[in-house]
């Protein structure tokens, strides 16, 4: 009895593929000029999967073959002479060429299959393959996620060119353990690495070398993802270590993962992720050579389970928590790295934004905390507690010092000292033999989630020094209550204000418990964000764009802030 197929998805995924390829079949002997290596080799595969597949336009095309062949010309003249390919900021990389290699394997899978008609396209495949695999055996790293990656692409090669040192190489890379927490988080906790590198590619790894860990590790990733999808599409990406830590990741990269798990292992949460992924429609071309690949995925998904409402999930390890309902969504974050390193830094966790709302149209993207202590930027907790169930307390302190003189026995003739770093800034002072002086200042919020939004108290302890916290609401929406102070910008006092869009709006209330009276809007010297010196030294800056609302003082105060949702059709 034949497999069922889901033949909507296999044509949709068809359909997809052609977008991209049929216009690449039409002009088969256009030179693909300023055109990546990745993205020739990626276009190579979807020439190649829409030759094979009997619901692409190009089934069995001679012009989807001649563009292969063009394509795979300008490709192998990218190789260097080690078999890396040339281009990008990654000079002689060995895991960029991975990438690259990844696709040129799938490709050379899905010709080799295709009988005489792609002798020409599989033997150049072959080449390019062969001429990059003697590099990538020894080559290194420097994301923990290229581990991955280059493990992949050295096992795919396996799979077309048996070679032993190649699993041996693999196994050298595997034997440090994927870099998976308990919550399920890789350790660079992206959601674009997750979904286009370390997923996929230990999926390889695990059909490749008969490895079920690695399955269960792509498992628990998707399953830990769950609660990081928000109601717009998009995932959670604030707690990332990466690029994407100050952008939207959508939720669409993950839909042959949760499909692939959901049909293995008959997940209904998985199944319903796997629909949402795709509810916009399909456009990525690679998808059809997912398919032709993993023929599993063309099978009918199992019955998907409702989301279950409300819902509360904490990820420890990135101190993340999400509150779900009908009425709001609601996440409070406080795992920044930069408290611990003190450095803005690539590989960091960097974002300041430490509560998000949503309510329906009705977005709050980012709430933000900023001091005017020493220049040391905006509030980044330093540790988060839970001490009851939808309450969390997050906390940082800061200390800056002033110097006083040298030891004499520290004293050198001339004057000259080694220059060293104090935590906020560089000189040839000698900082660590100096006795110091430190001023000290403690910042607390304690957040209360609740089904229609969160309560927040805040209390700066520590000298008098002005702060503000800014409410940045997505564009496309009306805000009521706050006094305009132009350049997209509002003041609120004691408030309330609310923030609507349509049906749906997000109402802010204020009130001070302990301090002075809240900044006016003709403060402007308050009501700012400062993101630093960090950033401000370089003339940068990770100030967010957006209809912007702050309140602002001098501290120490305390005070109190009340964020709650209203939806003129809640989900249910």
């Amino acid at each position: 009895m034949p497999t069922p197929l889901d033949h909507e998805f296999v044509r949709a995924v068809a359909r997809a593929a052609d977008r991209s390829a049929v216009p690449l079949a039409a002009g088969p002997d256009e030179e693909p000029a300023g055109v990546p290596h990745r993205g020739l080799a990626r276009r190579v595969k979807t020439l190649v999967a829409a030759y094979r597949s009997p619901d692409s336009a190009l089934h069995g095309s001679g012009q989807a073959v001649a563009a292969a062949m063009t394509h795979l010309r300008a490709l192998r003249a990218t190789q260097t002479t080690t078999g890396l390919f040339a281009g990008g900021d990654n000079v002689q990389s060995p895991p960029d060429s991975g990438f690259t290699v990844n696709d040129v394997c799938d490709a050379h899978v899905l010709a080799a299959g295709a009988g005489p008609e792609l002798s020409e396209v599989t033997a150049a495949l072959a080449e390019i393959a062969g001429a990059a695999s003697a590099s990538l055996l020894t080559g290194g790293v420097h994301t923990p996620n290229h581990r991955w990656e280059l493990s992949a692409a050295l096992a795919r090669l396996h799979r077309s060119f048996p070679d032993d040192r190649l699993l041996d190489r693999i196994e050298e890379w595997l034997a440090e353990g994927v870099d998976i927490d308990a919550e399920g988080l890789y350790s660079e906790r992206s959601a674009n690495y997750a979904a286009h590198v370390s997923n996929p590619s230990l999926l390889l790894l695990a059909e490749v070398l008969g490895r079920a860990d690695l399955l269960y590790a792509v498992e628990r990733n998707l399953a830990a993802t769950l609660d990081l999808i928000r109601p717009d599409g998009t995932v959670e990406t604030v707690h990332s270590r990466r690029q994407d830590q100050n952008h939207p990741f959508p939720l669409a990269p993950y839909l042959p993962h949760y499909r692939l798990l959901a049909i293995r292992t008959g997940r209904g949460d998985f199944a319903r992720v796997a629909r949402l992924a795709a509810a916009g429609g399909l456009d990525d071309p690679d998808l059809l050579a997912e398919t032709l690949l993993t023929p599993d995925l063309c099978r009918p998904l199992p019955a998907p389970t409702e989301e279950t409402l409300p819902r509360d999930r904490y990820l420890t390890t990135a101190r993340l928590a999400a509150r779900a309902s009908a009425t709001a969504h609601t996440v409070v974050y406080g795992g920044s790295d930069v408290p611990e390193h003190r450095r803005i830094r690539s590989g960091l966790a960097c974002n300041p934004t430490f509560l998000r709302l949503f309510a329906g149209d009705a977005v709050l993207d980012a709430v933000r905390l900023t001091r005017g202590f020493f220049d040391l930027g905006p509030f980044r907790a330093a540790d988060m507690e839970q001490p009851a169930d939808s309450r969390y307390r997050l906390t940082e302190t800061l200390t800056a010092a002033y110097y006083q003189p040298l030891p004499r026995d520290r004293r050198r003739d001339g004057g000259v000292y080694r220059m060293t770093d104090e935590g906020r800034f560089s000189a040839a002072m000698a900082f660590p033999d100096r006795p110091r002086d430190e001023v000290s200042h403690t910042t607390r919020v304690e957040v209360d989630l609740r089904e229609d939004g969160a309560d927040l108290r805040i209390d700066i302890s520590g000298p008098r020094v002005p702060w503000a916290l800014e409410l940045t609401f997505r564009p496309g929406g009306v805000t009521e209550g706050a006094v305009p102070i132009g350049d997209g910008r509002w003041c609120l006092t004691t408030g309330p204000m609310t923030y609507r869009v349509g049906g749906d709006e997000i109402r802010v209330e204020a009130g001070v418990e302990a301090g002075e009276p809240l900044a006016g809007p003709d403060e402007s010297d308050v009501l700012r964000y400062d993101p630093g010196q960090d950033y401000t030294v370089v003339g940068g800056t990770d100030a967010t764009t957006g209809n912007r609302v702050y309140l602002g003082g001098h501290g120490p105060q305390t005070l109190t802030v009340a964020l709650h949702a209203r939806r003129s059709a809640p989900d249910v």
